[in-house]
């Protein structure tokens, strides 16, 4: 294996192992995983057709026993999907895409209004909002999973709310999210270094030397430019999706514009800030 291939995979696969070890989870489990995602990643790719790729070969792609083979691929057809986020959550994170997306649901400075929970007529309301994503449970039930996890707030007959996202509060909605956001971060990343068709957007400021103070300080400012950016990154693209569903557009794409932010103990010494930092294309 090529150094420079084995030095990135560990620098990848270090925090997922530390996190692993932290949730009880040992080496053979992860080994075990591994071998499924093997052969997934087969199946997927090497034919159009699953069924026509045998287990000899399949052993031979992989490097996994024959036996095992043939064990994880009759366990993957009897699965159950793959775990997604619940459709509560995602009700919720439609809702609010909606809220901070959509011209009547916004003030004339672009922010989301404060909305009466329901109103007479086609007013705009809460209620309005929950029947624009063509939910099929009551506004109630949306509302009260904002409320949960504290992303929106009653105030006597309105609704306001906190934040711009949805920010999930379960363990398996935040798994949920990090499987979608870190798998889809890294196929963009490796879709980059394989150097095939036009590279997509993948870049990182980073500095290596801020006084803990001062990143303090500019720490909220940083976290008000990421979710201005993403409002009007979802007012943009919304119209886009609405238009798509309406029209039961063909091939149509998914896409996924994400950001990210981490702070840890700088690794250059005192006196050692050679590593000024700026904007970086990472792959």
């Amino acid at each position: 294996m090529d150094t420079a291939l084995k030095t990135a995979i560990r620098a990848i696969l270090a925090p997922l192992v530390r996190y692993l070890i932290a949730q009880g989870v040992t080496y053979p489990a992860l080994s075990e995983i591994l071998k499924e995602v093997y052969i997934g990643a087969v199946e997927q790719h090497d034919s159009t057709d699953p069924d026509i790729i045998t287990d000899s070969r399949m052993s031979l792609l992989t490097g996994i026993h024959r036996k095992d083979v043939k064990r994880l691929r009759a366990q993957a057809r009897a699965c159950a999907k793959p775990h997604a986020l619940r459709p509560g959550a995602n009700l919720a994170a439609r809702a609010i895409a909606t809220w901070v997306s959509t011209p009547r649901y916004l003030n004339r400075d672009g922010r989301p209004r404060t909305l009466p929970r329901r109103a007479a007529g086609s007013r705009t309301s809460f209620e309005t909002l929950v029947r624009a994503i063509k939910a099929d449970v009551r506004p109630n039930v949306v509302l009260e999973e904002l409320v949960r996890v504290g992303v929106a707030v009653i105030e006597d007959n309105t609704v306001r709310l906190l934040k711009t996202a949805y920010v999930p509060a379960l363990p398996e909605d935040k798994l949920a999210f990090l499987g979608a956001n870190v798998g889809d971060h890294l196929l963009s990343a490796l879709h980059n270094v394989t150097g095939h068709g036009e590279s997509f957007l993948e870049r990182a400021v980073y500095y290596e030397v801020i006084a803990p103070q001062d990143l303090a300080a500019v720490r909220p400012e940083l976290t008000r430019l990421a979710e201005d950016f993403l409002r009007e990154t979802n007012q943009r693209l919304m119209p886009l999706n609405t238009t798509a569903l309406a029209a039961s557009t063909p091939n149509c794409r998914r896409m996924r514009l994400g950001i990210y932010y981490y702070e840890d103990t700088s690794r250059a010494g005192p006196g050692k800030g050679q590593h000024l930092g700026g904007r970086k294309k990472t792959t």
